[in-house]
């Protein structure tokens, strides 16, 4: 069983940054590919964006891809997601997982707690 703790999450501005963290423990992490989702209240879960296990091929969701960076370093067993020019449609609780597949919205782990991010207009 891996655990998940989902970080870096707060209150920007529209335009601003910020660099969520996931930090993986328990089990192997570096074999599996790894997924950021979000969900804002009243909506459906969405696949945000993936990453393979050796980061080599990395996903994004249209609504995000050229604002948002996935990457990994499997040595810390961590997962990140940069993102950048945010907007208030990004606001949401944002969760990492386990992945089938980097290109897969199918999951293998539980989810975790989660971390919100909030962007104001």
């Amino acid at each position: 069983q891996v655990q998940l703790v989902e970080s870096g999450g707060g209150l920007v501005q529209a335009g601003g940054s910020l660099r969520l963290s996931c930090a993986a423990s328990g089990r192997t992490f570096s074999s599996y590919a790894m997924g950021w989702f979000r969900q804002a209240p009243g909506k459906e879960r969405e696949f945000v964006a993936g990453i393979s296990w050796n980061g080599g091929s990395t996903y994004y969701a249209d609504s995000v891809k050229g604002r948002f960076t996935i990457s990994r370093d499997n040595a810390k067993n961590t997962v990140y997601l940069q993102m950048n020019s945010l907007k208030p449609e990004d606001t949401a609780v944002y969760y990492c997982n386990l992945q089938k597949n980097y290109y897969s919205d199918y999951v293998l782990g539980s989810w975790g707690q989660g971390t919100q991010v909030t962007v104001s207009s």
